[in-house]
Formats: structure tokens, sequence, C-alpha cells
């Protein structure tokens, strides 16, 4: 087991040319290698610099990369556009889509006796080990998984072998690990790198994905003083050794801890990334530690259309709407719909306030009886906007017409909580 590379402080500020040249001085310890994979996240993950460093590594190998596999989990396919956008003048023909219905296969098992031990005896189903068919059976002779270490609602922080187990995973397997994460109790893993869900996926890769050639390649991203984002870290290395330094300097540079709960925040949503609230909800997410009893959350929220990419998940989303935990946990027991789609039924939980706070939707092509039907209070966009006008307003603390509101302009490069929530 390798570490190949470990550059990052708080401090440190890569430039792309730092990043593509500890990319290709890492590559070059692995010793020759002619079919590649590269397994990078898609464009919901457009912050990670994984688009940068995913072509210099098809500079690096040229035509021995044979395929990149963008981990979409359960996400729509990229387009073009896109691909463009997120990859730059990559050839638009390397680009594989990853069907978490079809394209899979179950490489093991993890016990129901280990998954009702990590879940405190509140489930008790085996979790099956999942990866797209590319991966297990494409004979690749190197599979680099490139991606962001961050805070993360479902696994405490975000990458390394979920990249591999959930962005390119089936049914299943997604569906079981997410339930875990809520059953168990998403404040209890936000922003801790060992949890019940990463211990599982642990436990997968130690067991059922060792033979095969995996390189991970982790970038650690946060906000600079003036807006601006900064590569703090770049981690390359073939075991768990690579996650956990990412995962240290991601919770210094990602986490903020307030001496006040917010009694009202503010979160913008980025229309090039976000587009449902199944993406959106990062904005519940990050911010639920930090809100106090009773305040409000205002999500602005332009681009968003749908509650769920997915068709089925959205209808599910539209018919038990986000009415907190008991209420999924009853609705799982009495309906075959959703307790066949347990990642939508972790996701009803996450982005509920469990009644301690209000949220207010405010989308920009979603209509206030489909807001209100799912469970939220609805918010006119335009109106709040000329209020809340994100581009006059700095990250934190703000005075708007003498009322204090808590701004963030991208929920998904952070973590914020209140001490006594943490």
């Amino acid at each position: 087991m390798s570490l190949y590379c470990a550059v990052g402080s708080v401090d440190t500020d890569l430039t792309s040319q730092q990043l593509n040249d500890l990319l290709v001085e890492g590559l070059a310890k692995l010793g020759a290698r002619n079919k590649v994979l590269a397994v990078p996240p898609d464009q919901t993950r457009a912050h990670s610099r994984a688009g940068d460093l995913t072509r210099y590594a098809w500079k690096h190998y040229g035509d021995r990369l044979k395929a990149v596999l963008p981990a979409l989990g359960t996400h729509v396919a990229m387009n073009p556009e896109r691909v463009a956008a997120m990859f730059g003048e990559m050839p638009f023909d390397l680009f594989k889509v990853h069907n978490w219905r079809t394209d899979i296969e179950t490489v093991g098992e993890v016990p129901a006796e280990f998954i009702r031990e990590q879940s405190e005896g509140k489930l008790s189903y085996a979790y099956p080990a999942q990866v797209n068919k590319l991966i297990s059976r494409g004979g690749f002779d190197l599979i680099l998984s490139i991606g962001q270490v961050v805070p993360h609602e479902v696994i405490g922080m975000a990458n390394y072998n979920k990249n591999i187990l959930v962005g390119t995973g089936g049914r299943d397997g997604i569906n079981r690990s997410h339930y875990l994460g809520a059953v168990y109790g998403m404040e209890r893993i936000m922003g801790r790198a060992i949890n019940p869900v990463r211990n599982v996926l642990n436990y997968a890769a130690d067991h059922f994905l060792k033979h095969l050639p995996i390189v991970y390649v982790q970038t650690v991203v946060s906000r600079r003083s003036d807006g601006g984002l900064a590569v703090r870290g770049l981690y390359i290395g073939d075991d768990v050794e690579c996650f956990q330094r990412a995962a240290e300097l991601s919770l210094k540079v990602n986490f903020e801890m307030l001496d006040e709960p917010i009694k009202k925040a503010v979160v913008y949503l980025d229309p090039e990334e976000f587009h449902s609230t199944w993406l959106g909800n990062k904005a519940i997410y990050r911010t639920r530690m930090a809100l106090a009893d009773g305040a409000e959350l205002i999500v602005l929220a332009p681009a968003v259309k749908e509650f769920g990419e997915d068709k089925t998940i959205d209808s599910l989303i539209r018919k038990y709407g986000y009415y907190g935990t008991p209420a999924t946990l009853k609705a799982v027991e009495a309906n075959a719909d959703l307790a066949n789609d347990l990642s939508a039924a972790a996701h009803l939980i996450h982005g509920s306030s469990e009644g301690r706070f209000k949220i207010t939707w405010c989308p920009g092509h979603l209509s206030k009886e489909e807001v209100e039907g799912v469970g939220f209070s609805y918010g006119d966009l335009n109106a709040m906007l000329k209020r809340y006008d994100p581009s006059k307003l700095s990250l934190g603390v703000n005075q708007v017409d003498g009322e204090e509101i808590f701004f963030i302009s991208n929920p998904g490069l952070g973590l914020w909580a209140h001490r006594s929530r943490f």
C-alpha cells in the first residue's frame, strides 16, 4: 500500500500547473500502465477540480487512457455541453454512461450482522457491494478514482471508496447505504471520517475490491477570502491513508464552527450546478447543525425545476414529502414503493427539519403548490432575490435592512455548526 502524493495545508493554494505537475509526478511512481480507466465525479462536483485532473491524466497517458466513467450514482448522464464545461477539450467518445440499474455487478456482500452492529440494532439487511462492470470486468491495469474530500451528509466525508461503491454502484447498494446513514442520524455523521456508513464501505472495499488496481486522487477545495476557490490539498494513494490525510485537512478548511446559532440563513444555489431538490437540499444538510430552534432557512434556487433527477425518485418525493424521520419510517413500513427505494426514503429524512426550523424554498421553476405539497414553505424567487441579492452579500453575517442574516453562496463546499450540536 502506497501514498504517492500528500501535499496540502490550510494555507496551500495550488495552481493549475502545480496540480498537473503533482499528478504527473504521482502517476510516474506507478510505473507503466497501458489500459487506464478514469472515474471522476459528474457536473454536480464541478468545483472538485476533478475535470482538470482527468484531463491532465488523459494528456499524460494519451491513448492508453481508454475510457472515462463519471461516477453518476443516480444522477442524470452528462451531455456533451456539460462534459465540455467540466473536462475541457477531451473527446466525448471517451465518456461512458453509468446506469445504476443495469450496468452493475455484485462483487460481494457485507453480512447483515455487520449492518446490525453498525446501525445499533436498527437495521438487519445485508449490503451488496456493487460496481459498474467496467470496473470489475474491464481488464484495466489502472483505475483512477478522482474526486474531492468534503463534508457529506450520507457518509460524513465524501469520496474515497464511495466514489466507486456509490458513484458507480447499483440500486440496492446505493439505497441501503443511504438508508443506513439516515437511520443512524445525519447530524451524528456529517464531518466525521469514521462512521457506520464508511465502516460498511471500508469492509466492502477491503474484502471485495483489493484485487482491482484502484488509485485514489483526492482534492481538498475551499473558499478564499475573496470568494474564489483554492485547492488546499492533493492526495494520491491506493489505500485509506490517502483519504484520511485529505479528510483531516478538509475538516480544517471546509468546516465552520459558530459561536452562536443562526436565526436566519440565506443559501444561494448556483444555477449551473443545482437543478433539483435532490441536490439542492445540501442547503439544508450543511446548515442544519448551525440553525437555532425556530430559525428560518431561505433557499434561493434559480434553476431548480424538479425534486428528483430520476423520474421514479421525483414521484416518490412528491408522494411522501419531507415530513421527518418518524413519518418516513412509517411510510417505508407501510408502502412497498418507498421500501423498494430506500435512497429516496433516506433523502426525505435528510431534507426535513424534523420540525425544528422553517425551510423556505424559492425555486425558479416549481410552483407554490408543488413546493408546499412536499412540506416546504414557498417563497417568490424574484422578491427574495431583490431583498437578498447574492451579488451584494458577503459570506457569513450580513445586515439587510436592519435584519441579520447568515449568507452562504455554495453549501456544497462546507459544513456549518453551532458548538452545541457538534
